[in-house]
């Protein structure tokens, strides 16, 4: 069995948080860098519903399943990176292709 390690990360809530307040999100994730899909989600930023569903359509980031959904956390980056641009118009334009 793994032993669980807990996660700390700063992040910055809210595009309209013009303080630009920092706050800690724990997420749990095994020393390997599985995390489970709740925990995968709050890393994202994403409801367990959303990430369930990129998972059906496709559009998600890759998992392992052996029982229960896994994603490791490089994964969980290069899918966060892939989805990278730099103006509203290109971020619509890669959502279309």
């Amino acid at each position: 069995m793994y032993c669980s390690s807990n996660l700390v990360l700063s992040v910055i809530f809210g595009e309209n948080n013009m303080a630009g307040d920092i706050h800690s999100l724990e997420v749990t994730m095994y020393p390997d860098g599985r995390m489970d899909r709740k925990n995968a989600a709050r890393y994202l930023g994403l409801s367990v519903k959303t990430l369930a569903m990129h998972a059906c359509r496709g559009t998600g980031p890759k998992f392992v399943k052996r029982g229960r959904v896994f994603y490791f956390r490089q994964e969980l980056d290069a899918w966060l990176k892939a989805g990278e641009a730099i103006s509203t118009a290109q971020a619509t334009q890669k959502a279309v292709a």
